[in-house]
């Protein structure tokens, strides 16, 4: 019987309540799955036959040591998903980047080095942006995130010089349709779209994440948004996982995110969701 990893962090050792619902569904495969917690030396990952990334969601906090982790496993030709290159890339929000230079879409960002951090007022009125989101080069969950509009500019100052002294800075244009639409998230599973969920944010405030009061709901996208989504998909190598994210402006969808490491999948806003990730498992384990 197959055995796979199911790797989580030691906040989640069992693995949150929606990763434990892929437990069923990979039983009824033959495939027998157990969490194991990132950075536990106890752990041989030589032992299983796939190790599939979950909940890692302290990996920011630690970034150096998660991909020396990362880079261990490729030495050791280990069955990662996602794969390992394809980790290291999405790990820093630099592939933005990457995907912008290949015709998607993307959020309108800017990366300021050290000798423009006390121009970020200027920056923003020569750019026409009214408000805008700071951000780390390598986060999760809006950590460290702060809004910003051109009164308030300067205040980010400080914030600005310790994110260029860690992963270094980001700075995105702030998209209002995040607070009267939502932003929406799609999941695919080997490369074939499962499910999506819209996300609003609580009243007063930009962050969707439930972390910070905010709600999401199972909806159907947009034959646009869809097929936005699936071409970012298409220009990557082939994923187990994938979650896109991103808002709807002027009619066009434009991504946030790429998350390919350790999304949140939704699986519970889905009744097919678990057995599909399960399934893409499973045909991993047959290639």
């Amino acid at each position: 019987m197959p055995r796979v990893a199911l790797v989580t962090s030691s906040k989640f050792p069992n693995l949150t309540g929606d990763d434990r619902l892929l437990l069923a569904p990979l039983a009824e495969r033959a495939i027998q799955a157990e969490p194991a917690i990132w950075d536990d030396p106890a752990v041989d990952w030589s032992f299983y036959d796939a190790i599939v990334l979950r909940s890692t969601w302290d990996y920011h906090l630690k970034p150096e040591t998660f991909l020396r982790w990362i880079v261990a496993l490729a030495t050791a030709r280990a069955p990662l998903w996602n794969a390992p290159a394809l980790v290291r890339w999405n790990a820093n929000k630099t592939y933005l980047r990457d995907l912008d230079a290949k015709g998607i879409a993307v959020v309108p960002t800017i990366w300021p080095e050290l000798g423009e951090l006390a121009t970020l007022r200027e920056m923003l009125r020569d750019l026409g942006w009214t408000k805008a989101v700071v951000k780390p080069r390598i986060s999760a969950t809006a950590y460290r995130t702060q809004l910003v509009t051109l009164e308030t500019a300067d205040s980010a100052y400080g914030l600005l010089a310790e994110l260029h002294d860690g992963s270094g800075a980001m700075i995105q244009k702030f998209m209002d349709s995040i607070v009267s639409d939502g932003e929406w998230s799609l999941i695919f599973f080997d490369r074939v779209f499962s499910h999506a969920v819209l996300k609003m944010p609580r009243a007063g405030d930009f962050r969707v994440q439930n972390d910070f009061g905010g709600s999401d709901r199972l909806m159907d996208p947009p034959a646009h948004v869809l097929q936005a989504a699936t071409n970012t998909l298409q220009t990557v190598e082939p994923t187990l996982y994938a979650r896109v994210d991103g808002v709807v402006e002027d009619n066009r969808f434009y991504l946030m995110e790429l998350e390919l490491i350790e999304p949140a999948l939704f699986l519970s806003s889905h009744p097919g969701a678990p057995a599909r990730f399960a399934e893409a498992i499973a045909k991993q384990l047959q290639a």
